[in-house]
């Protein structure tokens, strides 16, 4: 009688420092767009839960705001977040640029990883940006600063070797049954996921000193028909930022939906009618309302229901 597989199951976190390319990574291992990217530190800011479901195994990803120095409670919630999931899950995945140098942000991800007893996996990201002889050395420089599980090097942006990366983090994971259903894809509600794809496309198209400033509200999501009515806020801290974002005749808000509108369809799979609006909210990042009010409440812990 053939003896049946063991089921794996078991909760992996995405630490490193901001832009190294967690949401990337984990977009790609979960085959669709839940994170948003873009080429600005930080732009996670919520701990994000998706799922992936395998013949063998449940891997529950959380991709965490990037460890960096904090400039306001907002950025204090970010660093909570991010340092707070190292001893609730089962795996760590340690994202790092392809370097011979660890700077000082490394250096502090280093020492708190070494307060815990999680096994921690060590995501050389980024591989294809440099030659392959070169890897070989960039493993070996980490290598002598942590005793890692295992160290991987990846392409996350053209999926190269990320199917090792998986089996890895399968070998760790404790056994046991699914905690979702296999069509779970991740545990945000879908608000919060168009108002992070509205928030993707300001960040990509606004100047330098805006976007970190500015957070995106859904204020009604109705079905009529075979179309989705979408009205949402942009929220910036100044008057001043609110003209570049609406721009010259409205230019810039419009680019803004036209660019989100697609990204929601596909997430939707329907027709939508997006309506952007812009309202000032004076140092919102500093309000403990505010950041509740948008979404940025810390969770007591992993969800496991």
């Amino acid at each position: 009688m053939k003896e049946n597989p063991v089921y794996r199951s078991g909760f992996v976190t995405l630490i490193g420092r901001p832009n190294v390319g967690k949401s990337t990574l984990m977009n790609h291992l979960i085959g669709q767009k839940i994170a948003i990217t873009s080429n600005k530190p930080q732009t996670t800011r919520n701990r994000i839960q998706t799922v992936l479901t395998l013949e063998n195994a449940q891997i529950v990803f959380l991709d965490t705001p990037g460890i960096h120095k904090a400039k306001n409670k907002l950025g204090n919630y970010m660093v909570n977040v991010a340092e707070h999931t190292l001893n609730e899950v089962d795996v760590i995945l340690w994202l790092v640029e392809p370097t011979t140098y660890i700077g000082a942000g490394e250096r502090h991800i280093i020492e708190q990883l070494k307060k815990t007893k999680t096994p921690v996996i060590l995501v050389i990201n980024k591989t294809d940006t440099v030659k392959r002889e070169e890897v070989l050395t960039f493993i070996d420089t980490y290598r002598k600063e942590l005793d890692f599980q295992e160290i991987v090097p990846v392409s996350a942006l053209k999926g190269d070797n990320t199917e090792e990366l998986v089996k890895c983090i399968v070998d760790y994971l404790p056994e046991g049954e699914p905690f979702y259903d296999e069509d779970t894809v991740t545990d945000q509600p879908m608000r919060q996921i168009v108002a992070e794809l509205i928030r993707e496309k300001a960040l990509r198209l606004l100047e330098e000193e805006i976007p970190h400033g500015i957070a995106v509200s859904v204020e009604s999501m109705k079905e009529k028909g075979n179309i989705c009515h979408i009205e949402a806020t942009i929220v910036c801290e100044r008057e001043s930022h609110k003209g570049i974002i609406i721009g010259k005749g409205g230019q810039m808000l419009k680019k803004i939906g036209s660019k989100a509108r697609p990204d929601i369809e596909d997430l939707l799979e329907m027709q939508v009618n997006l309506q952007l609006w812009v309202k000032v909210k004076k140092d919102w990042r500093d309000s403990d309302f505010l950041l509740k009010n948008f979404g940025y409440n810390p969770k007591d812990g992993i969800s496991r229901e």
